[in-house]
């Protein structure tokens, strides 16, 4: 009787401490924690072997690094429909570990040649296209996961602490990687990736769990169905065909607008990443002078995200609403490029870097994974992976020929910053449209 009365002084005293820091509910709060630790996980399981990626680029060749490019667009190709025969063929609490596991067995494998005398550079070229393709498919099926699982309130309220998970992966992750490389060698850091990648099966477990104990509680509970109901969505399989993904997107309207927002965002990404390394390039003449500055790029970036994520996310969605929550980032990023535009030099772009990165992870990501919530499943799995990876992709290649043709034109970095400022706009117009859209979707389905 005592341990449970200690169990439950130390569960309010816990949702006491949370509820200082988002808009939980005592029924919620388990699987948030979860949810967290999910995402915290998967994404220091990437960012210790990202630096590593990094590096297999170079071993592979600098000159090559267009064709890397290229070969994870269309790597992404193939795995698109592959991923939808899985999605069709086994139920949801089965085929999204499966993914897992195959990344994991793909980490150990990788380890395994590393270790042998095989020829690095093809291997190199192989990793880093694999964790290209490997980071959007894993992060792409977290929040098809999260936006199938909470409800469209419990979006609003919750995806910011949930996406400061991840961010909070992102600092530790790479601080792991410095500090063991050197004392253990970038391929035996492979394994320690596949086991906080195991973690986050542990927490798919967890949830999905969660989810069934959930069902018989009282309404606004963390399930969003009925225990028979929810019983069948993880039970069955979701069906359709393997190329269902593509049918889907371009049967839709609301997809297609999707589509668009991601090709804007990809697009003004990569012109401010090629601005970025311009402008660094041209102001620092030793690479550990410009090693450092990304790494303060990216530590500034991590810290403000994950600060907004815990603290504010929930409530500015809460308070401009989603449209206004989805076009602010578009905004902001405007008047950076039109700062850049004018006055082109480092320091205006470390600020519009660590605006643009920390509000897309903190702000314009959580929101736009509200997009999803309103869909059914086959749109929350097939179409959303389909849009998170290979349209995400083809938009880095499209963008990336783009900026390198204007460049060989003799186009300035000013002018193509002023370039960027209406294409901002259109993103802007296109994010509201879509929030609006959406709370009509979320409407009907009331």
């Amino acid at each position: 009787m005592s341990h449970n009365i200690a169990h439950q002084q130390a569960n309010a005293s816990l949702y006491s401490w949370m509820t200082r820091l988002v808009d939980v509910q005592p029924d919620e709060l388990r699987s948030l924690i979860w949810s967290f630790l999910y995402f915290f996980s998967l994404l220091c399981s990437y960012y210790i072997i990202r630096p590593i990626r990094d590096e297999m680029g170079i071993a592979g060749g600098v000159e090559n690094l267009h064709w890397l490019f290229t070969g994870t667009f269309l790597s992404m190709l193939a795995a698109v429909p592959l991923f939808g025969w899985i999605a069709s063929k086994y139920p949801r609490k089965r085929f999204i570990p499966c993914v897992y596991y195959f990344f994991i067995a793909n980490l150990l494998l990788f380890f395994f040649l590393f270790s042998t005398n095989l020829t690095h550079a093809y291997v190199a070229r192989a990793f880093f296209i694999w964790v290209s393709v490997y980071n959007l498919f894993v992060v792409s099926v977290f929040w098809s996961f999260m936006a199938d699982i909470y409800s469209d309130n419990q979006a609003k309220r919750l995806f910011g602490f949930i996406a400061a998970g991840g961010t909070t992966g992102a600092i530790v992750g790479p601080a792991l990687t410095g500090n063991l490389v050197l004392l253990l060698g970038p391929k035996n850091l492979l394994p320690l990736s596949a086991i906080l990648l195991l973690v986050s099966v542990v927490c798919i477990g967890r949830l999905i769990s969660k989810k069934h104990e959930s069902t018989s509680t009282v309404p606004g509970s963390f399930s969003k169905t009925e225990p028979n109901q929810a019983e069948d969505s993880d039970e069955k399989p979701m069906g359709g065909s393997i190329v269902a993904a593509f049918r889907l997107v371009l049967s839709s309207p609301y997809l297609m607008g999707i589509c668009l927002l991601i090709l804007l965002f990809t697009t003004l990404a990569t012109f401010l990443y090629f601005q970025q390394a311009q402008i660094v390039r041209d102001s620092f003449d030793d690479p550990s002078r410009r090693t450092a500055v990304f790494a303060a790029i990216d530590f500034a970036v991590n810290i403000l995200a994950v600060t907004i994520q815990v603290l504010l996310t929930g409530r500015i969605v809460k308070s401009i609403g989603l449209s206004w929550s989805l076009a602010l980032i578009p905004v902001l990023l405007g008047l950076g490029f039109l700062m850049l535009g004018l006055v082109p030099l480092l320091m205006v772009l470390v600020i519009v870097q660590v605006v643009r990165r920390a509000g897309d992870y903190a702000i314009m990501k959580p929101s736009r994974e509200m997009l999803f919530t309103v869909l059914n499943k086959q749109e929350k799995y097939k179409a959303k992976n389909f849009i998170d990876t290979a349209i995400y992709r083809g938009g880095d290649a499209v963008s990336a020929w783009i900026y390198a043709g204007l460049s060989g034109l003799g186009v300035s970095l000013s002018a193509i910053a002023l370039a960027a400022v209406p294409i901002s706009g259109i993103w802007a117009i296109v994010s509201y449209i879509l929030g609006k859209k959406r709370e009509e979707l979320a409407g009907r389905s009331a």
